[in-house]
C-alpha cells in the first residue's frame, strides 16, 4: 500500500506534528495513574476500581486497531489523524466533566479507539511525508513521543492534580490536543492510498512468517517490560530507599534515555531489523536484572535505570522498522496487528507481574519480566539461524 504521490522532499514539520500527537495521546493514556486517588475520592470508589480508567483504553485499542484499518479503506489519512487527535480531546473533556464514574469510563473508551486508530496510521503516514531515505528517521521521531509521554504522563498528572485538581488536569491535556489538531490540520498534506485493507488482508499479513515472528517477539518483550516496569516506582521507593526528589530524578533519567534509545534503535535496525530487535531484547534483560540487583548503590542503580529506559525506548521503532522491511505494502495492516498485540501484552504483563509481585515480591516480578525478554531474544535468534524461515530483509 503506497501513497499516490511520493514527496520530492521530506516535510519534517508535518512529521513533528504527528510526533507531538503521539506525545499527547500517550500522556492522555497514562494521565490517570498520577490522579487515581483523587478520582477515586471524587466518585466514592476504591482505587482498584478507578484503575479501570487506565486499563480500559488499552483493551479497547486492541479491538479498535484492526477495525479502524479495515474501515478506513481509502479515506484521506490526514483526516484520520486529525480526527483521532480530536477524539482524544473529546475524551479528556468528557472525563473532566464526568458526573459519574460510568461517564468517565465512557470517555476513556473513546480514548482507546483513538489509541488503536492513531497508532495504526501514524508511522505509515510519517513515511509518506518524507523521502524513502528518511523513512526510518521519521519513524524514530514519531516513536519518540511514546518515550516522552510514558514518562511525562504520570508525574504530569500528579503535579497538575496537586496544583489545579484532577478535572483541570484533563482539561489542560485537552488544550494541548487542540493545539496539536490545529497544527496537523495546517501542516499535513492530503494523503491518499491506492487501496484499502480488508479482513482477508489482515489475516494474510498475520500469516507472513517474518511478521509472525515480529508479533510474537513484540508480545514477549512488551509483556516482560510491563511485568517489571509497573513496579519500578515501588522498587525505587522500597528497595532503593529513594526520597521523592530523587525518585523524580530517576524517572526523568528513564525518560530521557528512552528518547535516546529511540534513535539508537533506528541505527540498530537499519540493515537487519530482527538482529537489532534481538540486541534490544537482550539489553532489556540485562538492564532489568541490574535494576533489581543494584538498589543498594544509587549511582549504579541510576545507570541501570538509564540502560533500561534506552532499551525499551528502542523497542517500538525496532518493531516498526522490522514490520516495514518485511512487507512495505502491508505496513498499515502490520501496524494495526502490532497495536493489538502490544496492548494485550501490556495488560497481560501488568497482570502477570502483579501476581508474581504479590506472591514472591517485586524482585521476582523484575526477574519474570527479564525472563520474558530473554525468551523474545532466543526466539528471534533461533529463527535467524534457521535457513528459509524468514525473509531476506531480516
Amino acid at each position: 500500500m503506497t501513497a499516490i504521490n511520493e514527496p520530492a522532499t521530506s516535510s519534517w514539520p508535518a512529521v513533528l506534528s504527528i510526533a507531538v500527537g503521539t506525545f499527547a495521546l500517550v500522556t492522555s493514556e497514562f494521565l490517570p495513574i498520577g490522579l487515581l486517588s483523587h478520582i477515586a475520592n471524587q466518585f466514592g470508589i476504591k482505587a482498584g476500581q478507578a484503575g479501570l480508567l487506565v486499563t480500559m483504553p488499552g483493551l479497547i485499542a486492541a479491538i479498535a486497531a484492526p477495525i479502524c484499518t479495515v474501515s478506513a479503506r481509502r479515506v484521506d489519512r490526514r483526516l484520520l489523524l486529525v480526527g483521532f487527535t480530536v477524539l482524544v480531546l473529546i475524551s479528556n473533556l468528557i472525563v473532566a466533566s464526568a458526573s459519574s464514574f460510568e461517564v468517565a469510563i465512557f470517555g476513556r473508551a473513546l480514548l482507546g479507539i483513538s489509541v488503536g486508530g492513531f497508532w495504526t496510521f501514524a508511522a505509515a503516514v510519517g513515511r509518506k511525508l518524507v523521502t524513502h531515505r528518511d523513512g526510518n528517521r521519521a519513524t524514530s521521531i514519531i516513536m519518540a513521543g511514546i518515550s516522552i509521554g510514558t514518562v511525562v504522563g504520570v508525574p504530569l498528572g500528579s503535579a497538575l492534580g496537586s496544583i489545579m485538581g484532577w478535572r483541570l488536569s484533563f482539561i489542560a491535556v485537552a488544550s494541548l490536543c487542540l493545539l496539536v489538531a490545529t497544527a496537523q490540520t495546517t501542516l499535513l498534506p492530503k494523503i491518499l492510498i491506492e487501496a484499502g485493507q480488508s479482513w482477508r488482508g489482515l489475516r494474510e499479513t498475520a500469516c507472513i512468517r517474518s511478521l509472525t515472528l515480529a508479533f510474537a517477539a513484540t508480545a514477549l518483550t512488551a509483556g516482560g517490560q510491563f511485568a517489571a516496569y509497573t513496579y519500578l516506582e515501588p522498587h525505587l521507593v522500597i528497595n532503593a530507599l529513594l526520597d521523592p526528589a530523587r525518585l523524580g530524578l530517576f524517572l526523568a533519567i528513564y525518560g530521557v534515555f528512552g528518547i535516546v534509545g529511540t534513535f539508537v534503535g533506528e541505527r540498530l535496525s537499519r540493515q537487519k531489523p530482527a538482529s537489532g530487535f534481538m540486541l534490544v531484547a537482550m539489553a532489556m534483560v540485562v538492564s532489568i536484572i541490574l535494576t533489581a540487583l543494584l538498589s543498594w548503590n544509587p549511582f549504579a542503580e541510576a545507570i541501570a535505570v538509564a540502560l533500561w529506559g534506552a532499551a525499551f525506548g528502542a523497542v517500538p521503532v525496532c518493531v516498526q522498522i522490522w514490520a516495514y522491511a518485511s512487507d512495505p505494502g502491508r505496513f498499515e495492516s502490520s501496524s494495526a496487528i502490532t497495536v493489538s498485540v502490544f496492548q494485550i501484552a501490556v495488560a497481560a504483563g501488568s497482570f502477570f507481574g502483579g501476581l508474581v509481585a504479590d506472591a514472591q515480591g517485586i524482585i521476582a516480578a523484575f526477574l519474570a519480566g527479564a525472563c520474558l525478554n530473554l525468551l523474545a531474544a532466543l526466539l528471534v535468534a533461533r529463527k535467524m539461524f534457521r535457513p528459509n524461515i524468514i525473509t531476506q530483509e531480516i
